[in-house]
């Protein structure tokens, strides 16, 4: 997954150089199209999608070209959004950066030609690009069986939030219409339900937006530390309300025992403090 992005930054300018200087040597590829592009799938096991757009309209001029399928339905489309994006270098060639491919779901990275009157888009799956490249060694089952577990994983972690969020306040309901008396920690308790559903819902996604969709390749210091503080933010205002509930408690039954009230406070104190100084840490590092 994020690994595969790393190796193509690593190679990007020998994977480029390859990729450019092996189409170019295929000479106009616009004759390719009455072979349904047979030939250039033949030489790029990676080549997944091949199609034309018009340079000027920017309208997609010809069918969505698979290794395997022709999909008719995707011509005529506006491309002018991934056009605008395009950077072409003197010899009428641009790269895309690495992102997920909503035509066939794979991470990719686009080649974009001019030719004649037309702009002709090459995707390329970046994981089989760089097995066939020798730099990176995959084995499919592993990887499968990987993606399968964090899909597994992280659905799970959402339902068990979604569940722990119906409990709460399924008990918040009971306990108001069932009892008699209701006690701030009748009140307080189903907030930290919540507000511990909510740590665990945001952990969830940021599993399955790493690992298996891809909404975000970067895998930098900065993008960690937000995940990191957003996930320790909430325990710590989940923890908050809790010491909350037990000063009340005790200063109402027991004013002994406020000693265990006031660890919880500075363990939770010890916590903010050492998020503080990771964050001082980690945005020093990143400039």
């Amino acid at each position: 997954m994020k690994e595969f992005i790393e190796t193509y930054k690593q190679h990007q300018e020998e994977i480029e150089f390859f990729l450019q200087e092996s189409i170019r040597n295929l000479g106009e590829l616009t004759p390719h199209k009455e072979s349904e592009f047979s030939k250039l799938f033949n030489l790029f096991p990676s080549l997944e999608l091949i199609y034309f757009t018009n340079k000027d309209t920017k309208i997609q001029s010809t069918a969505n070209y698979y290794r395997t399928k022709v999909d008719e339905e995707a011509k005529d489309k506006n491309r002018s959004y991934l056009i605008s994006k395009l950077e072409f270098k003197d010899d009428n060639i641009a790269f895309s950066t690495p992102y997920i491919s909503i035509a066939t779901r794979n991470n990719c990275v686009t080649v974009t030609i001019k030719e004649g009157d037309e702009i002709i888009f090459l995707d390329f799956r970046i994981d089989i690009l760089l097995e066939k490249l020798n730099l990176l060694e995959l084995n499919k089952p592993f990887h499968s069986l990987t993606k399968g577990f964090y899909v597994f994983a992280g659905f799970s972690m959402m339902i068990l939030a979604m569940v722990t969020i119906a409990f709460s306040l399924y008990d918040f309901v009971y306990y108001v219409f069932a009892k008699s008396t209701i006690s701030l920690e009748m009140i307080f308790k189903p907030i930290i339900a919540l507000t511990l559903s909510i740590a665990i819902f945001d952990l969830a996604k940021t599993i399955l937006e790493q690992e298996v969709f891809f909404k975000s390749y970067s895998k930098n210091s900065k993008v960690e530390t937000k995940i990191l503080t957003k996930f320790l933010s909430t325990i710590i205002i989940a923890l908050s309300i809790e010491a909350l509930i037990v000063v009340f408690k005790i200063a109402i039954n027991d004013y002994e025992k406020m000693i265990n009230a006031f660890y919880l406070i500075a363990g939770i104190a010890l916590i903010l403090v050492s998020l503080t100084v990771f964050i001082h840490f980690s945005s020093k590092k990143t400039k």
